[in-house]
């Protein structure tokens, strides 16, 4: 019996805004648009040949992963410098440092994308191996079963990988932030001045 070829543009439809935005934690905002069309257009000329071999979310982020990890490895990529003014409040997406999940007033949805594009660039900041498996996780709470199959490694490697990049991520926030409990006893941060830097070294 004829295997039954899942429809481009219902795929296209439904993944193309979760892929551009695993892309922009991967490789940077400027990035991200073209590497996502480059993606879809490897999905499309593919899609034939999809044996099912794993679920269809699993081999469309494989596909992602592999250009990622590509423009990464090239020249053509460059990582953006984190430029966040001293004092500015930042925080951590809700997996990473367990954000509220009540919903936000205008202004509270506003500081909160200026922290989720902080924490980015710290992300940004990690070796390639480290960042693609903690935002796979993390970010776009895929199981390590999955993670394993995307980056074909073992499952056990997966798991160190990802306890590695989540240690990796945390020492360099630590370094950089000084964590508190706002009003709402919500976790925030306020990056270290460089006195403050001083006094923990």
């Amino acid at each position: 019996m004829k295997k039954d070829i899942p429809d481009f543009q219902h795929i296209d439809d439904f993944f193309r805004l979760k892929i551009r935005r695993y892309m922009t934690h991967l490789v940077g905002e400027s990035e991200a648009e073209d590497l996502t069309q480059e993606v879809f257009i490897k999905v499309y000329s593919n899609i034939g040949i999809f044996r099912g071999d794993c679920s269809l979310s699993t081999w469309i982020y494989k596909i992602a992963s592999n250009v990622a990890i590509d423009a990464l490895r090239s020249h053509i990529h460059r990582q953006n410098v984190l430029t966040v003014a001293p004092g500015e409040v930042e925080a951590i997406d809700e997996k990473l440092l367990q954000l509220t999940t009540k919903k936000p007033s205008a202004e509270q949805t506003i500081i909160k994308k200026q922290m989720t594009e902080c924490i980015r660039g710290y992300i940004q900041r990690l070796p390639e191996n480290y960042r693609t498996v903690l935002v796979l996780s993390d970010i776009e709470e895929m199981n390590i079963g999955d993670i394993a199959i995307i980056l074909r490694i073992s499952l056990h490697a997966a798991k160190i990988r990802l306890h590695r990049a989540r240690a990796a991520l945390k020492k360099d926030l630590e370094a950089h932030c000084n964590f508190y409990r706002d009003e709402q006893n919500e976790l925030a941060c306020d990056l270290k001045t460089a006195i403050d830097q001083l006094k923990s070294s």
